[in-house]
């Protein structure tokens, strides 16, 4: 009785990564917000629970920082309850 040997499959080429010269991110340099949650979440509506979430907060005693914008001004009126605001930057 004979075995046929399988014969192995040709290695796949890996296109070489390079560097690109732009950056992933814009890079802010305008005035900014330090948002840092001071109260919990439990109870309160999930719109509100969202609008934490999109600020980048989770728990009490998450900081924060976000670009000084109209949205995200915004977002910190709608749960100015929930947070304490520093500004930061000129």
């Amino acid at each position: 009785m004979t075995v046929a040997k399988k014969t192995p499959k040709p290695a796949k080429k890996v296109a070489a990564k390079t560097k690109s010269a732009k950056p992933t991110r814009k890079e802010n340099t305008g005035p900014t917000v330090v948002v840092k949650q001071v109260r919990s979440q439990i109870g309160i509506m999930p719109k509100t629970k969202a609008t934490l979430r999109a600020l980048g907060l989770r728990k009490i005693g998450d900081v924060n920082t976000l670009p000084d914008r109209p949205e995200i001004r915004g977002m910190i009126a709608r749960v100015p309850h929930l947070v304490e605001v520093t500004q930061k930057g000129a």
